[in-house]
């Protein structure tokens, strides 16, 4: 067990000598920005698609309204023409409608909310993104300016390049805690992001049957009044 441990130990050594000599710090900044541009685009991309469902639902709600509006001008119209099944057919229509727009006014309600915590995620996340570029391209300066006064103190100094810099390597580290750490953050501000709700319906036969009984309830409600205020108008021609 000793030799091989001791040979891991070697192995380790000689990777992170070869990770030392080849990798480019900055290139891992470069990459880890790149990845944090990807995730903004991804979520604003999901905030447009939130829009888009919200206007699709506001059509569908306009449509709705007029309908209502032409419905119930077809049942006043029906019933000059002593037509109450057709009145009645006409109001029933209409206030299943009425019920399609209840459904759909709570739609556009939860896309909004969904709407409003998407584009404050996007916000922090911009900023958050914004602060780490900035702290990027200092520290690739740094580096740069740091590997060239190495590079030519080991040529004042003859110090061979296969020297392992203590710190350099260091240096090194501390930008790999602060890249990890920035793309912590990043990925922390992703995960408030909610899923959006499923509004398929559902529902069972006892929840349509109340629904046609309240619907049947105001159809009859809306008839009589219908009826009596026709009464009040040939009593008042009469008159």
């Amino acid at each position: 067990m000793g030799l091989i441990n001791r040979f891991t130990s070697v192995v380790k050594q000689k990777v992170n000598t070869m990770l030392d000599k080849f990798e480019d710090p900055r290139e891992a900044l470069d990459y880890s920005y790149e990845k944090q541009l990807e995730l903004l685009v991804k979520l604003r991309r999901d905030i447009a698609e939130v829009i888009t469902a919200k206007k699709r639902l506001e059509m569908q709600k306009s449509k709705l309204m007029d309908n209502v509006y032409k419905l119930e001008e077809q049942a006043k119209s029906a019933l000059d023409m002593n037509r109450e099944d057709l009145a009645r057919l006409a109001l029933q229509r209409k206030n299943m409608n009425i019920a399609q727009l209840q459904d759909i006014n709570k739609q556009i309600e939860d896309m909004e909310k969904e709407q409003i915590k998407l584009e404050e995620t996007e916000k922090r996340l911009s900023a958050k993104v914004e602060e780490f570029k900035l702290k990027k391209e200092v520290i690739k300066a740094k580096y740069s300016a740091a590997k060239a006064e190495v590079r030519v103190k080991e040529s004042i100094t003859g110090i061979s390049e296969e020297m392992a810099d203590v710190g350099l390597s260091m240096q090194r580290a501390e930008e790999k805690v602060e890249k990890m750490k920035a793309r912590s953050e990043a990925l922390s501000e992703m995960i408030d992001i909610g899923v959006l709700p499923d509004y398929t319906s559902n529902k069972d036969e006892i929840e349509k049957e109340l629904e046609k009984m309240s619907i049947d309830a105001s159809v009859e409600a809306e008839l009589t009044k219908l009826k009596a205020r026709k009464k009040k108008e040939e009593k008042s021609v009469e008159e």
